[in-house]
């Protein structure tokens, strides 16, 4: 009997296990999914829930450290990523992630450590060798990098980014001519290497080669649409072409990709002065001037269009400020004793008239006082220091990447790389939809039907895109998800469990667990099989679980047929089938069946005439099928109604 029972404790420790174990892999699998939609709240989640229960899951502490890595935390992702090498070093994913969170934080020298020790472990990986080339050139180690790049160069030739590397490090020392032979390298190369474009544009522009320059940046403004710098350079390179029109609308182009871009300002306040945009060109200096006071160029051309419209008071305070710092600026003295008689201050003016003559008087009799060496070396960081080079261009030096536009909404949404992917499916949410703009909740009679019976007190919305989830929402789901298992655990009848079973599923989607939705929809049918929504929900899980998977190609079009039957049950028992019949359309269109899905994005449209998605997927429906004509005008109502994503997608077709 004893034996009978220690069997029977054994066999359930293992059971118990085995359970915790596969309930540790289903949590591993949903925060990899969270990291792979940029979820990365719900990810530190999943991965806090992990670590609590086993930490010494290297996996788990190196998930947590991609996530706040991601999230700009990079003193926290080092601490995570150390935690994760000391319970696993010999994986060299560790170390590449841990080496690159040290770029961000500026440690080149643990970089080209982490990067050496990666190598050692994955010897064969390019990634490693260049980017360890790329932290030494950071950490000031020129020769050392260029070295590294030679042994790149002679086992990857076919690597372009070694090349332009190795012209950044002659640059650094320089060496145009060398530079930009190795330019001239990479772009025989690779002539779609925009940033070897921007690089050689610069070279140009310093030498005065205007055209040339304007040519380099329009070559990778083509390629990398999104680098604001590009349009400044060439905005500069066409001023002298005399081509301010363009000129002006590269900076205009640069300001609203990037709002805070000193550079763009300051030069473009420099051409507003050119075609006499006065007023303008105050603003752009005054927001020069609100993020460098110190800047006494700045301040001096602002003070000078100051005194041109009028505004003679806030002239004088701007003269005044720069004569503080160079009392012999006898220009600037001038203009400001003008300033006083205009407004009337004749004692002011006079005194400052008074040290011009003398100055002048000095002067001739070989008495000239000059600005001293401490002056001068306080030189401004974008550039060496001459007062009377206010109406010159800044550059910035030493520019080995450039700032890139990040808003999807803002500026020039058809540049950004086409897809040929359809908007998602339409699934119930505890989230409501947003179509990039504005967040909205979708009608559908089912679902109000569904709240307002069952008197949810978090009601369900439809939707299929979201922004990252923020920590109370997440944490909100979370609580969802344990407030509905404690009411299952008290065994309702089976119409009650049907209900909570529904509703923990699409808590479980929210959360990117599949596994456990897929199972809970399973068990909510098996209670009632009436219950549209379920199907709906269950095709639109089917339809996530398989793009997760490495399937078959067959056995993708099973599932795909599996989840057109789960739709048309949806269909069969909902009312409301407007979301189902665009979710069926999606299948289609996978499927390659455009004319089946072109038939029913169509009769979605005939009852939503507002679903910009439906829109979008009919036009690419229309193109994939030679109808580019009809195809291209869905995707313009596409885009009238929100869908930002159709106009990078006309470019792309429109030609």
């Amino acid at each position: 009997m004893r034996k009978i029972l220690l069997t029977c404790c054994l066999l359930v420790t293992f059971i118990a296990n085995i359970r915790a174990q596969y309930n540790i892999e289903r949590l591993l699998e949903a925060c990899e999914t969270a990291l792979g939609y940029q979820d990365y709240v719900v990810a530190i989640q999943y991965c806090n829930n992990i670590i609590s229960n086993r930490p010494n899951l290297y996996r788990a502490w190196f998930y947590r450290g991609v996530a706040k890595q991601s999230l700009g935390d990079y003193q926290g992702a080092a601490g995570d990523y150390n935690h994760a090498i000391q319970l696993n070093p010999y994986v060299h994913e560790l170390f590449r992630a841990r080496a690159a969170n040290s770029l961000n934080l500026k440690q080149y020298e643990s970089a080209v450590e982490d990067y050496t020790k990666a190598i050692s472990l994955q010897p064969d990986e390019r990634e490693y060798w260049f980017n360890r080339a790329l932290a030494k050139f950071y950490n000031g180690e020129i020769k050392q990098s260029r070295l590294d790049l030679n042994g790149i160069i002679k086992r990857w030739p076919d690597l372009p980014n070694s090349y332009s590397l190795m012209a950044e490090t002659y640059l650094k020392e320089n060496k145009v001519d060398s530079a930009k032979l190795w330019l001239e390298r990479t772009l025989k190369r690779n002539p779609y290497d925009g940033s070897s474009w921007s690089v050689l544009g610069r070279i140009y522009l310093q030498r005065s080669a205007w055209a040339r320059g304007n040519e380099a940046f329009s070559q990778a403004i083509h390629y990398l649409p999104k680098v604001v710098n590009n349009y400044t350079y060439r905005a500069m390179c066409r001023v002298n072409l005399n081509q301010l029109r363009l000129a002006m609308e590269d900076f205009d182009k640069a300001i609203d990709m990037d709002p805070n871009s000193f550079l763009a300002h300051y030069n473009r306040g420099l051409l507003r002065i050119t075609v006499g945009d006065d007023n303008r060109a105050i603003q752009d200096f005054t927001f020069v001037l609100r993020h460098e006071p110190q800047n006494l160029q700045a301040r001096y051309n602002r003070a000078l269009l100051l005194d041109r419209v009028g505004e003679y008071k806030a002239a004088i305070a701007d003269y005044t400020a720069v004569l503080k710092q160079f009392p012999n600026f006898w220009i600037g003295l001038q203009s400001r004793a003008r300033c006083y008689r205009r407004i009337g201050m004749i004692a002011k003016a006079e005194m400052d008239e008074f040290h011009l003559l003398k100055a002048q008087l000095d002067k001739q009799n070989g008495v000239q006082q000059r600005w001293s060496k401490a002056k001068l070396r306080r030189v401004r960081q974008l550039n060496d220091f001459d007062i009377e080079k206010y109406d010159q261009w800044i550059e910035l030096p030493d520019e080995v990447s450039t700032t890139e536009y990040s808003s999807k909404t803002r500026g020039f949404v058809q540049n950004m790389k086409g897809s040929t992917e359809l908007m998602p499916m339409f699934a119930l949410s505890y989230y409501k939809y947003r179509n990039g703009l504005t967040e909205l909740s979708l009608e559908n009679r089912d679902v109000e039907v569904f709240n307002q019976h069952h008197s949810l007190q978090n009601p369900l919305y439809i939707s299929y895109k979201r922004d990252s989830s923020s920590v109370e929402k997440s944490s909100l789901i979370f609580a969802i998800q344990a407030k509905l298992t404690q009411q299952l655990n008290r065994h309702p009848s089976a119409k009650e469990a049907s209900i909570l079973l529904l509703q923990r599923a699409v808590a479980y989607m929210d959360t990117y667990d599949y596994v456990a939705a897929h199972r809970d929809l399973d068990s909510c049918l098996v209670a009632d099989s009436t219950m549209g929504l379920a199907y709906w929900q269950q095709a639109v899980c089917t339809m996530k679980q398989l793009r997760l998977k490495s399937t078959a190609v067959s056995d993708q079009n099973l599932l795909r047929k599996a989840a057109i039957n789960q739709l048309q049950m949806a269909q069969k028992w909902c009312k409301d089938s407007s979301y189902i019949l665009y979710n069926l359309a999606n299948i289609y269109a996978e499927l390659g069946d455009y004319r089946q899905a072109i038939s029913l994005y169509t009769q979605v449209l005939s009852t939503h005439n507002k679903m910009a998605e439906a829109y979008y997927n009919r036009g690419l429906s229309y193109i994939l099928s030679n109808q580019k004509a009809k195809g291209l005008a869905d995707l313009s109502k596409a885009g009238e109604e929100g869908c930002y994503e159709a106009y990078s997608l006309m470019k792309q077709y429109g030609k």
